[in-house]
């Protein structure tokens, strides 16, 4: 079921990519919501989340620091930083941790920071220089 609000950031979610075409995602994957759009309700921007350790590391990946989704804490977890979509919650539910039961779980802080880090490096922005 769709979700019908917009996950605050740092929130893991379940996204359907159904639609998208290789070599983009195309499963229904974890996610993490990194921002809401201010002037659409119905869109979020999300990192995706994968138990499969990049080829190469690189500064854009992110090793959390455990798996956020129930049942799966002995599994490593990593944000893809440089797979950022923005997506319609109509693709979003929540994660499915038994029958009928569903969380959404929230990312430590240091994690969460250190995904918005990573999705600076993947977009080659410059972080704003705090006056």
């Amino acid at each position: 079921m769709a979700l019908t609000f917009q996950p605050k950031p740092g929130t893991v979610v379940m996204c359907d990519f159904a639609g998208y075409v290789v070599p983009e995602m195309v499963k229904v994957r974890p996610v993490v919501v990194i921002a809401r759009n201010r002037k659409n309700s119905q869109l979020v921007t999300v990192v995706p989340l994968s138990t499969t350790a990049p080829s190469t590391l690189e500064a854009y990946h992110h090793q959390l620091s455990a798996n956020p989704l129930p049942g799966n804490a002995a599994a490593a977890c990593w944000a893809k930083c440089d797979m950022i979509a923005t997506v319609s919650l109509a693709r979003l539910d929540r994660v499915k941790i038994a029958r009928r039961q569903f969380a959404a779980p929230v990312l430590p802080a240091a994690d969460y920071a250190a995904i918005q880090a990573a999705v600076v490096i993947a977009l080659g922005l410059k972080p704003l220089a705090v006056p």
